[in-house]
């Protein structure tokens, strides 16, 4: 039997810069991306990789060590359905959401990248898929800081457009998602990524169901392909569902649902027409799969979030090259000062290709696990 033996987390912190402000997340702008890889070992040698949340390390941290490990390790680290069912249920009275789950998660991934590993194929081929080339998006940041907090309708306008511009260079996507709802903002984009080019609006649960009526009736003059996460909360699924159909504007959401029975309960309702889990959120590998098979049992776009940067970033790849029909899978604009896994991560003339080797295909960077990890 292949038993779990050690489990291990890696902290990074990578600079990062970009035009214009800063992003802010949880109050403070970030000049940095906060990764934190999980590692599984086995007995016989083999490591996997996976990936949680990033910028709120320490606490998945401090779940992974005191909490999941005494519970893995000595288990057979081939049983994966079975592993992650027990710790779903044992865990439950903790909850099914947020850093659980995101810890949860990584673990998972890392089974996967073992599991391809010892077979000798990669995660692509493993789920039955033949490794297609998988359209991208690019997520852009549209809006100015206004102290600890973002003014949703104030953007450099020339800032905005040399990112765009790069983007568009960089990756070749044609599919650009915008975090602002100005609309000046909007035909910024829409100019520099030129005739052809789909837009998408990440409204990241601003509005009530009011409000996002109201904006929704001025943002379909731009032909979205799809607006994302209108309303807070992003579980008011029938809000969503009301919102689609009164506006007809195609709705995306996901990334904040974890486990596929919350992605039931969004699909019963025809809240949305793309549905984003988010590997490193949603429950790992395992739950994403799930979520797959419900989305096109109920009619469903797969488009997963992905703003991630190691082994989830890979592990999407994988998993939308195994669909039928890909959908485009995010990626970030924010420019790290190292990459994991070099540019093999990239999305080139707008498509992503998971790499070869087995497991999710490329072991990460050594130099970059030790020269960006954080001290203890």
């Amino acid at each position: 039997m292949r038993k779990i033996a050690r489990v291990g987390t890696i902290p990074l912190r990578i600079p990062f810069t970009q035009l214009g402000d800063p992003v802010v997340f949880f109050g403070r702008p970030r000049t940095a991306m906060e990764i934190l890889v999980v590692t599984v070992e086995t007995s016989d040698g083999i490591t996997g990789y996976g990936e949680t949340i990033n910028w709120v390390w320490r606490p998945v941290q401090a779940f992974i060590e005191d909490i999941l490990t005494p519970l893995i390790v000595g288990r057979d680290a081939n049983d994966i359905a079975g592993l992650t069912h027990e710790l779903q249920r044992v865990l439950c009275v903790l909850g099914r959401y947020g850093l659980i789950m995101t810890a949860l998660s990584g673990i998972d991934i890392a089974l996967w990248d073992i599991a391809g590993k010892a077979t000798g194929v990669p995660l692509y081929r493993l789920l039955g898929g033949s490794g297609q080339p998988v359209p991208g998006y690019v997520s852009i940041w549209a809006r100015a800081r206004k102290g600890a907090t973002w003014d949703w309708e104030s953007t450099d306008r020339d800032v905005l457009a040399e990112r765009t511009r790069i983007a568009v260079e960089k990756t070749g996507c044609r599919y650009l998602k915008v975090h602002g709802t100005a609309d000046a903002d909007l035909q910024t984009i829409r100019d520099v990524a030129g005739e052809g080019s789909r837009l998408m609006v990440d409204a990241m649960c601003r509005w009530t169901p009011a409000e996002a009526r109201e904006a929704a009736a001025r943002l379909r003059a731009h032909d979205l392909y799809w607006l994302e996460e209108p309303i807070f909360p992003p579980e008011d699924f029938t809000s969503l569902a009301r919102l689609q159909a009164e506006t007809g504007l195609p709705l995306a959401a996901g990334e904040n649902a974890s486990t596929a029975f919350e992605f039931a309960s969004m699909f019963a309702a025809k809240a949305v027409t793309f549905a984003q889990p988010a590997v490193h959120r949603v429950g790992g590998i395992t739950e994403f799969r799930k979520v797959a098979a419900l989305a096109e049992v109920h009619g469903v776009q797969l488009s997963p979030h992905s703003h991630c940067f190691g082994p989830g970033l890979l592990a999407t790849m994988h998993l939308m090259a195994a669909q039928g029909r890909p959908q485009p899978m995010e990626k970030s604009q924010i420019p790290l000062e190292a990459s994991l896994y070099g540019a093999a991560v990239d999305p080139v003339g707008g498509f992503f290709r998971p790499p070869d080797g087995p497991g999710l295909g490329i072991e990460p960077d050594r130099d970059v696990l030790k020269d960006y990890r954080i001290a203890s």
